[in-house]
Parts: C-alpha cells; structure tokens; sequence
C-alpha cells in the first residue's frame, strides 16, 4: 500500500458508500480530506486530513505550509499593534503542530498548546473539556501564566471545526480569567452547520468580544439520521477481520540519532513557546537535520519523520528541514491516541493500522496507541522523534513502537527530543541578555556580547599599594576592587603602536592557526567564550578569521573567571540555555603557568556536578601557550602580545571582572566597568583592524602550519608550572600565585600589582622594550637569567606591606 494524498479514487468515498455521508463544499474540500469510523460510541465518522501530519504521512513542507498561510492570513486580518500583542493557543493532539506553524505564519506571537499530560509543579491556567472525543479533558500549563493574561487577540487553532463547542468551551473558561476584546479561530477546514454558526455569533454578542474565522475550506457533512448504529455495525464486523497490519513481533535493530537538541529550548508549545525560543530552534535546525541524514541508510528513498502525539512540531521541522538535505522523499505523520477502524481499500483515509502500548507513564493510565498508514507506505527507513519523557522501556518493548515499525521498515532510527520542564521557582527563569557596545564597551555589537553587569556607577577603583597589601594580608580578594587604570606615557604609547607594526603578521598567523585548529577538532561552528578580559580582542579575532576564510559568522561572548571562585555559573547557565555546550570553546590570550586552565576545568566539573548540565569543554583555546598547558593554540613562543601592553584601552574600555557579595547576588553576572571616560586613548578597534588587515598575507602559511601541528604531539607537558615552582623557591617566595611567568602576565604585574623585580631571559630583544620602559618607570629592578623557559617572568612583591618589606627582610622602592 502506498498511501498518496491525491489517489483518483477519493479517500472518503468508501464511508460514504456504506454510511451514506455526503461531503459538500469548496472544490479543495475532497483534496484536503478524506473519511474513516472512528472507533468511538459518541462519534461514527472521522474527518482525515490530508495535509495535517497526523494520521497520514505527507510532505512536510506540505504540512507546515498550509499552517504558516493560515498564520500569515490572520496576520492580515490583524492590525500590526493586534498582530504584536498577539497570543496563539493550539488543541492536543491533532493541532499542537499546526497551531505552531500557525504562530510562526503571524510571526510575532508567543504560542502555547493544551495537553492532556500534567506535569508536576506546573500549576493549570485553565481547562476545558472536548466532548466529542475520546480523551476528553484539556489542560493549560503556561511557565508564565502571564502569557494568557494580556488583551492582546487570542488565536485558537484546530484542525477542524465540526460544531465549534471546543472553541466555545475554552473561551468561555479563559474570558471569565483573561478578558479580551477580540478572538480569532483558525481551522483548516471549518464544517459547522448553519445552527452552529448562529450560536457562535450568539456566544460572541454575548461576551461582548469580536469572534473571527480563518479556515483553508469550508463545507459542511451531511449524515444519515442512522449514522451512529451504522457506523458501529460496520466497524463491529470489520474489527472481527485480522488485523494482518499488525506485522509480525519482532525486535527492532534501532539506531539512536543524537540531535544535540539546544539545551533549554522547549520541546513544544506545551508550557509556552516564544519568539526567542523560535530563533534558537531556526538556528539549530540545520545542524539536527544534517545528523539525521548522516544516520540514514545508503540508498534510502522513502523516508518517514514519525512524531509522537504531542509531540509534532519539533518533528515537523526536523521533517522539512531534512526534506531539503535528504536525497529521499521526505513524509511525515505522528503517532496518536486516537482509536480510528483501518480498511485497506483505496476509497478509505486510513489503511493500516499499528497498535502498541503507551510508553510515556500517562496519566490517565496504560493504553493503546496507534500509528497509522505507516506499514504499507514502502519507507525504507522510519525516524522515530519522542520527547525523553516517552523514551521508556515500553518504547523498546517487543511489543513496543519501535518493534512495530522495525515489523515494516528494514531500518529504524530514534531521535529523542529532551521534555522541558519548567525552571524551578526559586531561581529566575530569565537571566539578562548580553550587553553590547556601544552601551557597553568600544566594540561593535556584533563582535561580541558580554555575559557581565554593568557597574559603571560604583567606585571600585583603589590604589595598587592598598590593594596588594589587602590581597596578601588575606583582607580581600583580587577580584573584589579594581586597580586604578594606568594611564600610558606617550613613549609608552609609541612603544605600543611599534610592536604592533612589528607583530601584527605574527599574530595573525597565530589566530588564524588556532581558529583553523579549533573549526577542525573541536566543532565546525564554534561558539567562542573569551575569558574576560585577555581572551576578548584575541575571540573577536578569531570570530574575525571565521569569516574571513569560511564565511561563518559565529557568536561570541565574553565571561568571567576568577582564580579562586571559579568561572560564572550564572554564565554558563545562560550559555546552556542558548547554545550546544558541546560546541562552547573557551578562548583566552595565553598561558602563563597554567593556574586558570586549571582553575575552569575544576568550576566547569563542579558546575555540572551542581547543575547536572554536561558538555563544556574546559580546555583553553589560547593565542600563545608558553607554558605547554592546552593542546589547542596559535604557537607555543613567549612573545609579544602587544594587547598585554595595556588594559582597558585595548580591550573595549572595560575593567578587569569584579566579584563581590554586596554586588553580585547568587543569580547574577559577575559585574565590570565602561571606562567611556578613556574613549580618547582607545585603540581596541584599532588593534583589531591592524591584526586583520594581515590575514591574507597569512593565510597560506597558516595553512602548513596547521597541517605541521596536526602531526605534532601537542599533550601538555606543564613545564611552566614546574619552572614557576623552581623560581618561587629560589627566590625565597614559596607562592606561585606570586610568580608571573611570560610577557602578558609580566605585564599585568607592572600595570595592576606591587611588582618585586623582573627577570628577564638572557639576549631577549624587542619583545621586552616595554617591559623594560614600565620597569624603569616603576623602579622596579630587571635580573637577566640564563636559563629561563619565558621571555620574562614578573615578581609580585612578596609579603607586601606599604613598608615594602620583600622576602629578604629588607627595604625595597617601588
């Protein structure tokens, strides 16, 4: 059997022969429909779509066609200020998908679906009851109960209008809660009789509310007085026949597809689906829809996407997404609840049937489920999408789904789609969006987005001596105050913009070296989390070289980390909630010892341990690794950066991370500040622009280079920290956290710290002349050192009080 939608015999003409049912009305009516029994005492005849992804297997660019025009014609109807304020209400199970497609046509609308499964800690929002069916009460479980709350126009979707009391039931429960001044209905086919129009337009003078209608066709269904005992007696002696459909019982060899469903992104309109939820589905359906087509069989040319009940616009759209990749026909149905009489006959809408036993525990006990003109279809694979909830030992019974379908298909493939459950009360659902330049920082919008708060009004700043004394004595927390912002010379300045013309080139070799490493091994479209501060300039670059030589276009943010307190949770939790963890790549300028590479992969497993979200990836992608702590680099060499020469002016205006307990609650971003004040000195677009202005002369050579370092063996070997241990001891420091080895932390030891001296590697040149200008300023001596595996290390003063006692005992000026 193969089942098409346009058969020359009508899909309906064999009720009508038997039952004496006439169907009348616009031409599309017999295209969009056809007829089956229903096994079911309230109602004989059952109306089958054609083009509603339910009971028989279509297109899906069909099915979710149909439902965006009908979206896109209440659209038309609205006015644009209606149209915003807008919410789209869909029916289980028959309309969740199309109620969705629905809301997607209007655009603007959050959307929400009734169900019949309760879910614990979610409280109703309403109710209503659907008395022709056979499963009859409906629940409304909104995350936000808000979202049924406004005056905006409700749009209530069905797939069919027999007598409209579905739509009456729920607008007179929800009116009495929510009154609004208008409703719009939306129904693929509208088959009401004129006496249920009249009531209709009755219930809306009323209410006192505009009542409109929005339908694909119109018609209406002429029945027999006899109608019921007919259909009865016809289903009686037809259930009596073997179910030959059935198929034999078997286990089913399934192959598990792993779709890598965005992390918090709903499943479905169950508990509210909004505009943003939209765009985090759009942008990931790619993605989902290439890892089912890999998991296909070679040569497969029929290909069904099969949802579950509830379940089917995440399904739908996987469905079409994979229509337009696949080299196959794409059709897509879903399973239901509903008990429908199979008659494998032409002139009949439904020709098999498969029954198996619910397998998502529901409430209202165990049952059978059917699946319907999926054996016969000739599909060479079936993909079964259920949510985690239905992903139970009944699934893979023998009895189960998926050894019904293994029964008629030689390849079954499971998608589980994640059930989303709303966020406990106790802690925001919501954390802000990113902030972005020009309200906050020197950088375009689009270069990058800062997971921070803004605490550009708070004083923080305190002078360096106050605060070294106050972070060695164990009084605070570097993290907790600000250095004042050093105010470069202009031979400093000079010294800046000379090292930038000389290491422009070598710098972007070096970004487009770890870039190219990073699109290779970790995920072919990253998402970059610079460390805040050091790793932005260096993420913007790499986000810069993406598009430069791959065309992608990849988001970036900015997060903060603090040696001691770990990275932001609040930051990864909003990451997670946004993105694939798996494709987060934490980017930083460099390697110093290595303390934060360690320091993340302790937060990041404490983090999932807490939270029980999994799949960051703590390793570092770094510009520079001169101390061999991360596989993933640009070089290994101790070099200029001239970004490490100075501080907020060349990464965005904006501070160091500030953590502290009076302005960071447990449910926030760690905080920074905008120095606008410092727009004048600026050169943080300036660095950028300088460094990628190089990538083409770079790009041949980053090309070996990469090549050169995939054959190499890059494990870390850590020998930063043990020649950071061997100095701290030497020098009679016993603190590693003291020693800052390689040009950028050398630096940072200048610029923010009270620094001890400065040892320098024996014939180091240019790299250090400003190393050497900031020592000079500050009086800070410089020891040059035979051996050394950096170019220089930086020296904090060791037990630091404003009398400047080091380590020896003695007095020392800075």
């Amino acid at each position: 059997m193969r089942n098409a939608v346009h058969d020359a015999v009508w899909s309906g003409s064999w009720v009508a022969e038997r039952l004496g049912v006439e169907l009348v009305g616009d031409d599309a009516l017999r295209s969009l429909l056809g007829l089956a029994l229903r096994r079911n005492p309230k109602r004989a005849h059952l109306l089958v779509s054609n083009v509603l992804g339910k009971h028989v297997p279509q297109s899906p660019s069909v099915v979710y066609g149909h439902g965006f025009r009908l979206g896109r014609k209440v659209a038309g109807l609205l006015s644009p200020a209606e149209a915003r304020a807008a919410v789209v209400l869909g029916y289980a199970e028959t309309a969740t998908g199309l109620g969705h497609a629905v809301a997607d046509g209007l655009g603007t609308a959050p959307y929400l679906h009734s169900t019949r499964r309760p879910v614990d800690g979610v409280a109703p929002a309403g109710g209503f009851e659907e008395s022709h069916s056979h499963a009859t009460s409906h629940l409304l479980l909104p995350e936000d109960p808000a979202l049924l709350a406004g005056d905006g126009p409700l749009v209530l979707v069905d797939d069919e209008f027999s007598t409209g009391n579905t739509v009456l039931n729920t607008i007179r429960d929800l009116h009495g809660r929510y009154p609004r001044a208008r409703y719009v209905v939306v129904a693929l086919v509208d088959m009401r009789s004129a006496e249920d129009v009249a009531r209709m337009e009755r219930f809306a003078e009323e209410t006192g509310a505009r009542l409109d209608l929005v339908a694909a066709a119109s018609g209406a269904v002429r029945l027999p007085e006899d109608v019921l005992i007919k259909g009865q007696q016809v289903v009686a002696a037809h259930e009596t026949q073997p179910g030959a459909s059935e198929g034999p019982h078997r286990p089913a060899p399934v192959v598990r597809v792993d779709l890598r469903w965005p992390h918090r992104l709903p499943d479905g309109g169950r508990h509210g689906f909004t505009p943003a939820h939209r765009a985090r589905l759009e942008a990931a359906l790619p993605e989902m829809a290439a890892r089912i087509n890999d998991a296909l069989p070679a040569g497969a040319r029929r290909v069904l996407v099969l949802g579950f009940e509830e379940l089917m616009y995440a399904p739908l759209r996987l469905a079409r997404e994979l229509e337009q990749v696949a080299d196959a026909e794409v059709r897509f149905s879903t399973t239901t609840r509903s008990p429908v009489l199979a008659v494998d006959h032409p002139g009949y809408a439904i020709r098999t049937r498969l029954v198996f036993p619910a397998h998502d525990d529901p409430a209202d006990g165990p049952g059978e489920r059917y699946a319907y003109n999926v054996a016969g279809g000739g599909f060479d694979a079936v993909v079964a999408v259920v949510d985690s909830v239905a992903d139970t030992p009944a699934l893979h019974a023998p009895d189960g789904l998926l050894a019904r379908l293994g029964a008629h298909t030689p390849h079954v493939l499971l998608a589980v789609v994640p059930s989303y459950a709303p966020h406990a009360p106790e802690r925001p659902a919501m954390l802000p969006e990113p902030l972005r330049g020009p309200a906050f920082s020197s950088y375009p919008p689009e270069e990058v987005g800062w997971l921070l708060q803004d605490l550009s009004d708070v004083t923080l700043e305190a002078p360096t001596e106050e605060r070294e004394e106050a972070i060695q004595s164990g009084g605070a927390h570097y993290a907790e105050s600000l250095p004042v912002e050093y105010q470069p010379s202009e031979q400093y300045q000079e010294l800046f913009h000379a090292a930038l013309d000389t290491s422009a080139a070598r710098i972007a070799q070096a970004v487009g070296v770890v870039t190219e490493t990073v699109v290779a091994e970790r995920s072919p479209r990253p998402v970059l989390v610079s460390l805040a501060r050091a790793g932005t300039p260096v993420g913007i670059l790499m986000r810069r070289w993406a598009r430069f030589r791959h065309g992608l276009d990849l988001p970036h943010y900015a997060v903060s980390i603090v040696r001691g307190r770990g990275i932001d949770a609040n930051a990864l939790r909003w990451l997670a909630a946004h993105h694939d963890p798996r494709d987060v790549v934490f980017v930083d300028g460099w390697t110093g010892k290595g303390a934060i590479t360690r320091e993340l992969a302790q937060a990041v497993e404490e983090f999932e341990e807490k939270e029980g979200i999994t799949g960051f990836d703590p390793e570092i992608a770094v510009l520079a690794d001169p101390g061999s702590c991360v596989r993933t680099y640009g070089t290994r060499e101790d070099f200029l950066i001239p970004s490490a020469c100075l501080n907020s002016t060349v990464s965005g205006l904006i501070s160091r991370t500030v953590l502290r307990a009076d302005l960071v609650g447990p449910d926030d971003f760690h905080g920074a500040k905008f120095y606008r004040e410092l727009a004048g000195a600026d050169v943080s677009v300036a660095f950028l622009d300088a460094v990628a202005a190089r990538f083409p002369e770079v790009a041949d050579a980053v090309g070996t280079a990469v090549k050169e370092l995939m054959a190499e063996d890059r494990t870390p070997t850590w020998a930063g920290w043990r020649a950071v241990e061997r100095i701290s001891e030497e020098y009679g420091i016993h603190d590693v956290n003291l020693v800052k080895p390689g040009v950028g932390e050398t630096t940072r030891v200048l610029l923010r710290r009270v620094p001890w001296k400065i040892l320098s590697r024996a014939g180091a040149g240019a790299d250090l002349d400003h190393v050497r200008l900031l020592a000079e300023q500050r009086g800070v001596p410089v020891e040059e050192v035979g051996e050394l595996p950096y170019s220089c290390v930086g020296l904090i003063h060791p037990k630091y009080t404003r009398g400047a006692t080091g380590a020896d005992g003695r007095a020392v000026s800075v």
